[in-house]
C-alpha cells in the first residue's frame, strides 16, 4: 500500500500586522493537497475580532470590513472544525511565521494547544532558496514568474481562500513542476535535434509501518530542518 503524503495550504487575513499588540484573525482559508494536488476539499471561515478596529492598512489589502464582520462566529467557535480538518498533515503557508503567528494566538486564546513549527512548510523560504534572482518573493511575484493567473486577486483583493488556492499552485511549481523541467525537451548539442523526455509518475513501494515509524522518530529529534529555518 503506497504512503500518501496529505498537506493543507493556508492562508489568514487579520485587523493588523501584531497578535502581540492585540490584532485578530478575521479570515482563515485552507485547501487539501494530496501528493502536491488539490483534491477539492476547503475549510474557509470569517471570524469576528471581539474588538471593533479594522486597521486602516489591514483593510486597504483584504477589503473586509467591521460591519461585515457584525454575526460572524468567533474563532473559538470554528476551533474545532478548523483541526479536525487540518488533523496531522502538514500545512503550508507563505511566510509561514505571520500565519502561525496569529493561528496558534488564537487556539490558546481558545484553549487549544498551539501547532508545532515542526509541522509547517514555508514557501517564501522555498522560494528565496529556488529563484534566488526574483527581485520580490511574494505572491504575486512569483505568480508572474510562473505564469500563474492572478487576476482574480487583482480584481476583489486579498482573501484567505483565494490566496491558498493560487499558494497550491505556486508551491506545485516550487516543489514539482521544478523537478519534472529535469526531463523536459532538450537538444543534442552536436546535432541540435530535439531529444523528447517524457516525465513519469514515480513508482509507489510499499513502506514497512516500522521503518515509517523510525522515520518520524528521527525527524522530530532534528533541531533544525528547512521549514524552521530562521528559528
Amino acid at each position: 500500500m503506497s504512503t500518501q503524503i496529505r498537506e493543507i495550504v493556508f492562508d489568514t487575513e487579520t485587523t493588523g500586522l501584531s497578535p502581540q499588540r492585540g490584532d485578530r484573525l478575521i479570515e482563515i482559508g485552507c485547501v487539501e493537497l494530496i501528493d502536491k494536488k488539490p483534491t477539492g476539499k476547503e475549510f474557509h471561515a470569517y471570524c469576528h475580532p471581539e474588538t471593533t478596529i479594522v486597521g486602516a492598512g489591514a483593510y486597504d489589502v483584504h477589503k473586509i470590513s467591521m460591519e461585515f464582520l457584525e454575526g460572524k462566529p468567533f474563532f473559538r467557535d470554528i476551533a474545532q472544525d478548523l483541526l479536525d480538518f487540518i488533523g496531522d498533515a502538514t500545512l503550508v503557508a507563505h511566510n509561514a511565521r505571520f500565519d502561525m503567528g496569529f493561528v496558534n494566538m488564537e487556539l490558546e486564546r481558545a484553549g487549544r494547544k498551539a501547532i508545532p513549527s515542526t509541522q509547517v512548510i514555508d514557501t517564501l523560504w522555498i522560494a528565496r532558496k529556488r529563484v534566488p534572482d526574483l527581485a520580490k518573493h511574494t505572491l504575486d511575484y512569483l505568480c508572474d514568474h510562473f505564469g500563474i493567473d492572478k487576476t482574480e486577486r487583482e480584481d476583489k483583493g486579498h482573501g484567505a481562500l483565494l490566496d491558498s488556492q493560487i499558494l497550491a499552485e505556486v508551491y506545485f511549481a516550487l516543489v514539482v513542476d521544478r523537478e519534472q523541467k529535469l526531463f523536459s525537451a532538450k537538444k543534442d548539442k552536436k546535432t541540435s535535434v530535439e531529444i523528447k523526455r517524457e516525465f513519469k509518475e514515480p513508482r509507489s513501494f510499499e513502506i514497512p509501518v516500522a521503518d515509517l515509524e523510525n522515520h518520524m522518530s528521527f525527524i522530530s529529534g532534528m533541531k533544525k530542518t528547512f521549514w524552521k529555518k530562521g528559528e
